[in-house]
């Protein structure tokens, strides 16, 4: 499952990339959030999920805004201002650290190897993007984005392994992504006037981003935080970055720099060491 569920986490980077090519960024965040919510709303009717409580439903709300809202909109919005690709995903490879430190707040324990995990595949990832951080010319307020985008992420993964996970997992998604859609749409509308060509590329990569990162993806993640600790499912996304690397080489013909290599190494020890508790 957890291998699953980076390569499907991966696939939504040239998603939404492609999308950006031909939407604005927040009006690509309330189509996917708002179908996805739509989704997962039908499929908790199909089966006939037990009804939560007003309290469990405030809290998936609450991990909405949190992943979802404050996350990707940080994420776009930065690429939106020039922060370029590699720097994006060494933002996203820093949120096991981030989770980490954050989760002490939370009643989260780690052992010293874990720490030591998270540190390596950080260093890891470093290398994996080193070739790729090309500057660009983004704005302070570029990189502003991009750390509360990551931020978010590593709030709501938190926030869902304390307080949102006993919720059945479809009515939890569809209030997360709802939440999140009714966030984004004042600003979609606003600020970008529901900015989109329409094309098929456009439709393309959206109905990637709903039916495959969003509905696929984030299933995967909250299944896998029913199962271990919030800091042992934040490890992998060291794997984020290298893979995403991968993927680029293989699909889209991107550069492969050699100090990504051993930035491959470090980043499958450091995911082990982080996702391993040491014996007794």
């Amino acid at each position: 499952m957890a291998g699953v569920f980076v390569v499907v986490w991966c696939t939504g980077y040239p998603a939404g990339k492609i999308a950006l090519q031909h939407g604005a960024p927040l009006t690509v965040l309330l189509l996917r959030f708002s179908f996805a919510a739509v989704i997962y709303a039908a499929l908790a009717l199909i089966v006939r999920a037990a009804r939560p409580h007003g309290r469990a439903l405030g809290h998936s709300a609450v991990v909405g805004l949190l992943s979802l809202a404050l996350s990707f909109a940080g994420v776009y919005e930065g690429l939106r201002l020039g922060v370029s690709t590699g720097v994006s995903a060494l933002f996203i490879g820093a949120m096991p650290l981030a989770t980490g430190v954050l989760g002490i707040a939370f009643g989260e324990r780690m052992g010293r190897w874990q720490w030591v995990g998270f540190v390596l595949g950080f260093a890891g990832v470093a290398l994996v993007v080193e070739g790729r951080l090309d500057g660009g010319h983004a704005s302070a307020y570029g990189y502003l984005a991009s750390f509360i985008g990551l931020l978010g992420l590593s709030l709501g993964t938190l926030y869902q392994k304390r307080h949102s996970a006993q919720i059945d997992l479809r009515i939890g998604l569809a209030t997360q992504h709802a939440a999140a859609a009714l966030a984004m749409l004042p600003l979609a509308g606003f600020v970008e006037h529901f900015r989109m060509d329409g094309s098929p590329a456009y439709v393309g990569a959206v109905t990637w981003g709903v039916l495959v990162n969003a509905v696929g993806g984030f299933a995967l993640l909250f299944a896998l935080l029913r199962r271990g600790a919030a800091t042992e499912v934040a490890a992998l996304f060291y794997l984020v970055p290298p893979v995403t690397a991968l993927m680029g080489f293989f699909v889209l013909g991107e550069h492969l720099s050699l100090p990504m290599l051993p930035g491959f190494v470090l980043v499958a020890l450091g995911v082990w060491l982080g996702t391993h508790r040491a014996p007794r």
